[in-house]
């Protein structure tokens, strides 16, 4: 069975990911995030790894890097499924170093424009998808997937 790491911020980015229960949820997975209430509350139910908030911090970026390295080594998914940010996109070029398969979701809250994130982790993923028709002109090799929500 396939072994996936969802990779994502807390907030809206996570309330994404559990959108994709019915994709992830009979599979093995596990959470890499960052400590917040509502995450540390999705820990109590699910298997979930924090890492530091790089928060455009480059000391806090580089923490965040090395233990999602820890962490993708430690349990060793196939693939890696990101809806940004943050710590998410840091999972994923972790992730790619190690040569995962990765998935990334463009934030919903990008109808018109991509995110920084997003324009990052277009260069390297495997399988990259965006929620709104207006954001294909940015991503041509992406696939439009609709709203997650």
């Amino acid at each position: 069975m396939v072994k996936i790491c969802l990779a994502c911020s807390a907030g809206g980015h996570l309330s994404e990911m559990l959108q994709l229960r019915d994709f992830y949820g009979k599979k093995e997975h596990f959470f890499i995030t960052f400590k917040r209430k509502d995450t540390e509350s999705l820990s109590e139910k699910e298997n979930v790894f924090f890492a530091e908030l790089p928060g455009r911090n480059p000391i806090a970026t580089i923490k965040s890097f090395f233990q999602s390295i820890n962490v993708l080594r430690k349990e060793n998914p196939e693939v890696i499924v990101s809806t940004g940010a943050d710590v998410g996109l840091v999972v994923c070029v972790a992730g790619k170093i190690l040569g995962k398969k990765i998935v990334f979701i463009e934030s919903f809250c990008r109808p018109t424009k991509p995110g920084i994130s997003g324009k990052i982790a277009y260069l390297f993923s495997d399988l990259f998808i965006y929620q709104w028709k207006e954001l294909e002109k940015y991503y041509p090799k992406g696939v439009y997937g609709g709203s997650i929500f």
